[in-house]
């Protein structure tokens, strides 16, 4: 998610509060922003269990790399699970269908290039809607709540990565892929503080010695 020396941009205040006034249930964060909606993070395991129960999917390009275009990520990886009539509005989007193999297909793909698995689930939804593959310069939930050091306040996730320490030798991979801050070097040891970890899942794909597993939440 290089952004090189490109001046970054991003949503202004009043945006985001439009964003989340288009969404049903509140949840008031102290940012003078209000995010009407759960959070939810995904990860890979987690995400496919919801596509292959669903009835039709699409994909389209990110609204928020589209619009802000601060990394090279890949754009075409958001996926919506549809109603059986829904009208694909492909213009502006360049919304089409695709089948299961294919939805996969862009999970690994977007898992692969270091983005987050998102979405929004509405009141009374088990389920979402749209299954949003995000970064922190871009995407105005997860850089937003990123910038203003709340999103340990705002997300939540069924589970959360869990360390075997016998097996980890303090390589560092797992940092530069931790969106969320949880990993660190110090002093050539990794450092996890699960207390921020989201369960991305991203850290778990690029361990080279399989320290890392997601289990189940304990809240």
């Amino acid at each position: 998610m290089d952004s090189g020396s490109k001046e970054t941009k991003f949503y202004s205040d009043e945006q985001l509060r439009e964003i989340a006034d288009e969404i049903d249930r509140a949840v008031t964060i102290p940012v003078n922003m209000i995010i009407e909606a759960e959070h939810r993070v995904y990860d890979l395991s987690e995400i496919e269990k919801i596509l292959r129960e669903a009835k039709r999917i699409t994909v389209q390009n990110c609204g928020c790399r589209t619009e802000y275009g601060n990394c090279n990520s890949p754009r075409d990886v958001c996926i919506g699970l549809e109603e059986e009539d829904y009208d694909l509005d492909n213009e502006k989007w360049n919304r089409r269908d695709i089948d299961l193999e294919e939805a996969l297909q862009v999970l690994k793909r977007s898992h692969a290039a270091g983005l987050v698995h998102m979405a929004y689930v509405m009141n009374g939804d088990e389920n979402p809607g749209l299954i949003c593959s995000c970064c922190t310069c871009c995407c105005h939930t997860l850089g937003s709540l990123l910038r203003n050091g709340i999103h340990t306040q705002v997300l939540s996730s069924k589970l959360v990565a869990q360390n075997d320490e016998s097996k980890c030798i303090d390589c560092g991979e797992c940092v530069g892929r931790c969106v969320f801050l949880a990993r660190e070097m110090n002093q050539d040891k990794m450092h996890y503080d699960s207390s921020k970890c989201m369960g991305c899942g991203l850290c778990v794909s690029t361990c080279p010695t399989e320290t890392i597993s997601m289990v189940p939440r304990d809240d």
